[in-house]
């Protein structure tokens, strides 16, 4: 950043007056030329600028401090917002009114001192309007004690931590799931339970960002067996740090009743991190209230995820509505809205943060850091988290059921054999078919490595399952069910005239003399042919 000569460069003989004067000394020079260094030197003086500091007013403190925290420069249009603006001046004006001993805000207040400037920094993507401390003058200051960084928010109230809700690791059967169903084709929609807390289109983003999906949502195989061979602990350590660490897992866009329109883009990245800083500083094992710190966000640090102080350039539909969300009155409901999906979507979700909720179901109004956070944080595995050790039920029907806790490799390698049926009360269910186990065969999987599979995992298979599939190998299906529609005439003339009609085509397998089965939706066409014939009919209902 530019130094303090360079600041003052190019103000006139007035300013520099002014600016003495604020700092109590007396400046005689005949012009700018001769002021300007002889001005630099008395300010650069560590005792005079600990002085100047000790009186300056309370808020304009807090801004110089504002800019300290954020190594000493601040984008202009951020600045400006929190502390107020600079009003332009001619130097008559400026001698007439006097701002530097009537200031209309706090930006005045250090502008007149010569504590702050304002200058176009060519940082990416493009060049930015900073309000900047001179880099000089930077290594004097030091922030005051009233502005240590302490946690944003206060602790929360009896009533908002009431119900706790703790955290679990169901994400990674979840995971596992939908892995599974993505692999045959299923609709991700189907597979989720009532008590999924994470959406699947959520899910599938962070699942892509581990390289575990391919773009068009297939499972990569080597990846996928790694992830679901490895311990429950490592496999949500693994999912974290690819949340933590991921540039494309982008949840502004994910956010519920909000439509993202146009060209622009933001940095989920950097975004992520910042809340993760702010959230770091929160005291262990103390539940927090989320609504102040949210607000105190808002107070403290808006632009979070809007490095330009940038609010109307994004275009953010809300799909209740459909009314666009631009300008700083919209930050609860688009930024509020992302800090609040933030720690009640994946902080939660991963293990990182509990929750807690005025009744029972409600929405989330506290947080805390859970027993698992500080492992994770680092990218480790918490220590106690459950052994896969379950197994499978199998019954002479060809229902499988995958009990709590069986190993998630063996879900997904059961899945690729059987239909799948559904999750209820931590189960698993799938049911064994000729339809799946032909799928299977045409994956390049053999009913001997499902046997292999059932034997190993199952406490009895039932011999009769056995020997079906083992039939089925060796003979492919041995009976059908289908639907069917039946025809039944009073004599066979009847059935012989009919066969010689036009209708004929609809006739399928005969029964009897007097039945025969005709194929579905036909039954209008073949009353029609009977007409014709002089034989009048019905359709009877199966009711």
């Amino acid at each position: 950043m530019p130094d303090l000569q360079h600041l003052l460069q190019g103000h006139d003989l007035g300013f520099l007056k002014m600016v003495a004067a604020a700092w109590g000394i007396e400046l005689n020079a005949p012009d700018a030329y001769t002021a300007l260094p002889q001005l630099v030197q008395m300010l650069l003086d560590r005792p005079r600028i600990a002085e100047l500091l000790d009186i300056l007013p309370a808020e304009a403190r807090a801004a110089l401090d504002e800019l300290l925290e954020n190594d000493g420069r601040l984008s202009w249009a951020i600045f400006s917002r929190r502390f107020g603006e600079v009003r332009g001046m001619g130097s008559a004006r400026r001698d007439r009114e006097r701002p530097d001993l009537k200031p209309a805000s706090p930006a005045e207040v250090l502008w007149y001192r010569a504590l702050i400037g304002r200058a176009f920094f060519n940082d990416p993507p493009e060049p930015l309007e900073y309000a900047y401390i001179p880099d000089d003058l930077l290594e004097l200051i030091q922030p005051s004690i009233a502005h240590m960084p302490a946690p944003l928010g206060r602790k929360a109230t009896a009533a908002e931590r009431a119900h706790p809700q703790p955290v679990n690791d169901h994400i990674l059967d979840h995971a596992c799931t939908l892995l599974a169903g993505l692999r045959l084709g299923l609709d991700p929609a189907t597979l989720a339970s009532p008590d999924w807390d994470i959406p699947p289109r959520i899910l599938i983003r962070l699942l892509q960002a581990a390289g575990l999906l391919d773009s068009k949502n297939q499972p990569h195989a080597e990846a996928v067996k790694t992830f679901l061979g490895a311990s429950r602990g490592q496999g949500l350590a693994t999912l974290t740090s690819t949340w933590m660490g991921s540039p494309v897992f982008n949840e502004l866009r994910l956010l519920p009743g909000l439509s993202m329109e146009g060209e622009w883009s933001n940095d989920p990245l950097l975004t992520r991190r910042l809340v993760l800083d702010l959230i770091s500083a929160i005291p262990q094992d103390t539940w927090w209230s989320l609504s102040a710190f949210v607000n105190a966000v808002r107070e403290r640090h808006p632009d979070y995820q809007r490095p330009a102080g940038d609010y109307d350039s994004w275009f953010i539909r809300q799909e209740s509505d459909g009314e666009f969300l631009r300008g700083f009155a919209a930050w609860d409901q688009v930024d509020g809205a992302l800090l609040r999906f933030l720690i009640c979507g994946p902080l939660h979700w991963l293990g990182l943060l509990e929750l807690a909720a005025p009744a029972p179901g409600g929405e989330p109004s506290a947080f805390r850091f859970s027993p698992w956070a500080a492992a994770l944080w680092h990218g480790s595995s918490p220590e106690d988290l459950p052994a896969e050790d379950g197994g499978l039920r199998v019954i002479s029907d060809g229902r499988v059921t995958a009990l709590p806790l069986a190993p998630r490799a063996l879900r997904y390698q059961i899945a690729r054999f059987c239909a799948w049926e559904g999750e209820r009360n931590g189960e698993y269910r799938y049911h064994i078919t000729p339809a799946s186990l032909e799928r299977a065969r045409q994956q390049g999987l053999k009913p001997a490595q499902l046997m292999s599979l059932l034997r190993r995992y199952a406490p009895v298979v039932p011999p009769p399952l056995a020997q079906a599939i083992d039939r089925w190998e060796s003979q492919g299906v041995q009976a059908s069910i289908r639907p069917a529609v039946l025809l039944r005439v009073a004599s066979p003339d009847i059935l012989a005239a009919l066969r010689k009609s036009r209708a004929a085509r609809f006739l399928a397998e005969p029964l009897s003399p007097t039945a025969v089965l005709i194929h579905a939706g036909s039954e209008e066409k073949v009353l029609l042919a009977l007409a014709e014939l002089g034989y009048l009919g019905e359709i009877q209902s199966t009711e």
